[in-house]
């Protein structure tokens, strides 16, 4: 049985991020909803609801949805109309092939003043002599019905001969109503008789055999059905409960049935039956998952990739280590991983599903370090090598010096040299002494200035002049 929840409405709510109090469009359709239930309450801003081909047997709880204009409940096990009078708003309606017979239900909607177009075809009630009339009479509102406009000369017609078609739809109504008590009778004696037939089989010893040593023959084999057999006896025994159910199968769908909400019930439930048997049957076939082999018997140790990860690993020479870079999924939570670093191999769990490898050189667990990005969730695995270096299928030993050995050895080496202090004159310059006082300077050919003459007392042109100062 379908039922409507809040996750429910929610996973149809995508449209709307999820969202559903502000929801205006809902689609609940080939749920197997048997009940109308919560939408009231959750989505009081509905403007349209889509409820076709469902198992709804009674229209209730929509009457809190005043914005709703829309409905549509084709193709369900409706059986009268009612509990709409509080959807203001509605303007469509579609009953399309449920059981409505009383057509009379129909005045319900007179308080729905925006209805404008309703659908009642596949009804019995669509059958009834002077359906269209009576219906197009008592809704005043409409204008199509059945995806027929109504016209003005049709609706004029129908009220004129109101009394009269009301009369035959009571008497139609009458003798229906009488049928559908005579069905559900049939219907419950049928339920009744099915009932019965599976206590008869679910009783012990009753399997269509007869066994003359209760005591001896019945007991192995009810363990067998308990206990795992061989493949072959299994295998047997699903093959007859296949073509058993073939049968059964067969039997019910070649059966005659009424067209009634009790028979559309009755096949809802005898699909369900047929998926819970296959589902049995598959949990049946099912063979324990045996352990993956990570170490064979003879001590040798596999690759294993099973969650499928993309990975590099990459040998560091500069810092003597390995590098394993895997590319774990990124929204994946950490708490979910485990790793292990051995000798001469890594093992990473991821959910459960082992991912090994085989080391190109043997490292040192206690020393390596693992981190993950926040960006990509990549996990890094960093392992220092040990002295030990596999290369080319031969082994060379490096022996790995610690950071105090190789200090005290560079101070002995030092010790040892006699340190002397060289002077390369031609890297380094000293003032010369002797060059202190320089001579007289070298002037440039066209630089130099002409000899200043000075006049003497001897020169012919000589004038003393007392006023002048004598030259110093």
């Amino acid at each position: 049985m379908g039922r409507i929840t809040e996750d429910l409405i929610r996973r149809n709510a995508e449209h709307n991020e999820c969202v559903i109090f502000s929801l205006e469009e809902l689609s609940l359709h080939q749920q197997e909803i048997e009940k109308l239930e919560h939408i009231d309450k959750w989505c009081r801003e509905l403007k349209i609801l889509y409820l076709q081909n469902n198992l709804i047997g009674k229209i209730e709880n929509v009457s809190k949805l005043k914005k709703l204009e829309y409905l549509n409940l084709a193709l369900n096990n409706i059986e009268k109309i009612e509990n709409l009078e509080g959807c203001e708003g509605l303007t469509k309606l579609d009953l399309t092939v449920n059981f409505i017979g009383e057509l009379s239900s129909i005045k319900t909607l007179q308080h729905n003043i925006h209805l404008k177009e309703i659908f009642l075809m596949g009804n019995p009630c669509a059958d009834f002599e002077g359906y269209r009339p009576f219906v197009v009479a008592t809704l005043p509102q409409l204008k199509w019905l059945d995806g027929k406009e109504i016209e003005r000369s049709e609706r004029i017609q129908a009220l004129q001969n109101f009394p009269v078609i009301e009369q035959q739809i009571r008497e139609q109504e009458k003798a229906y109503c009488l049928r559908r008590a005579e069905d559900k009778k049939e219907a419950q004696r049928k339920l009744q008789e099915e009932q019965e037939n599976k206590e008869k089989k679910s009783r012990p010893g009753f399997d269509g055999h007869w066994y003359t040593d209760i005591t001896t023959a019945r007991p192995s084999s009810v363990e067998s059905k308990d206990h795992l057999q061989a493949p072959e006896i299994q295998e047997g025994e699903y093959t007859k409960k296949k073509l058993d159910d073939c049968e059964d199968d067969l039997e019910f769908w070649n059966k005659p049935s009424l067209f009634t909400p009790e028979s559309r019930l009755e096949t809802l439930r005898h699909i369900e039956k047929q998926r819970e048997d296959q589902e049995k049957l598959r949990e049946k076939k099912k063979k324990v998952k045996l352990p993956r082999t990570l170490i064979t018997e003879d001590g040798k140790t596999l690759n294993v990739n099973e969650p499928k990860l993309d990975f590099s690993l990459k040998d560091d020479e500069k810092r003597n280590q390995i590098i394993l870079d895997l590319a774990v999924y990124r929204y994946m939570d950490t708490s979910l991983i485990d790793v292990d670093v051995q000798p001469t191999y890594v093992r990473v769990m991821v959910k459960g599903k082992p991912f090994q490898l085989v080391l190109p050189a043997e490292v040192k667990p206690d020393s390596s370090s693992v981190k993950r990005s926040q960006t990509t969730g990549h996990l890094l695995i960093c392992m220092p090598k040990v002295g030990e270096v596999i290369t080319g299928g031969q082994r060379a030993s490096k022996p790995v010096k610690s950071t105090s050995d190789h200090s005290m050895e560079q101070t002995n080496k030092r010790s040892q040299q006699v340190e002397r202090l060289e002077v390369d004159p031609s890297k380094h310059s000293f003032p010369d002494v002797a060059n202190i006082v320089q001579g007289a300077k070298h002037v440039p050919r066209r630089v130099r200035s002409e000899p200043t003459i000075t006049p003497s007392e001897g020169d012919p042109d000589f004038e003393d002049n007392p006023e002048v100062p004598p030259l110093i």
